[in-house]
């Protein structure tokens, strides 16, 4: 039986806090450090009145991923700065991927883009984050900065 990496504990940790991802049904699919992916499926009460998917929800995910791979250092870091822009339309059933990879690493920042992409592997939208980070631990002793 494989033993979780820090990077996996800090991000089931935050999953087991995290109620908001669990309602959009975040599922975990790869993380390392600096690194997450994950995945939902679209469901009717996420979309707005233009019979499209609400914009927070896939920015929700594209958080989300940002968050994983930012934290799982067990270093707390927190958005400083995000933008996104969205490429295509999302629907019901739609199953969304959001792919986290880190840019820089720095002692108090960090960079990271999202790359979120439907079950036809068509990008929808495109993150940029910045994090700050606390030099607080989330788990246990922080890991070495």
């Amino acid at each position: 039986m494989r033993q979780n990496t820090i990077h996996e504990d800090v991000v089931n940790h935050m999953m087991e806090n995290d109620y908001f991802s669990q309602w959009m049904g975040v599922e975990v699919i790869a993380i390392s450090e600096g690194y997450s992916k994950i995945k939902m499926t679209i469901r009717s009460e996420m979309v707005n009145g233009f019979g499209i998917v609400h914009g927070g929800i896939p920015f929700s995910l594209a958080d989300s991923a940002f968050a994983f791979a930012c934290n799982n250092r067990n270093n707390l870091s927190v958005a400083l700065d995000v933008t996104i822009t969205f490429t295509k339309a999302v629907h019901i059933g739609d199953v969304l991927t959001a792919e986290a990879k880190e840019v820089h690493n720095g002692r108090s920042t960090g960079v990271y883009l999202i790359s979120v992409f439907n079950q036809k592997d068509e990008q929808i939208a495109l993150f940029k984050g910045t994090c700050f980070r606390t030099g607080k631990s989330l788990i246990g002793k922080p890991a070495s900065l």
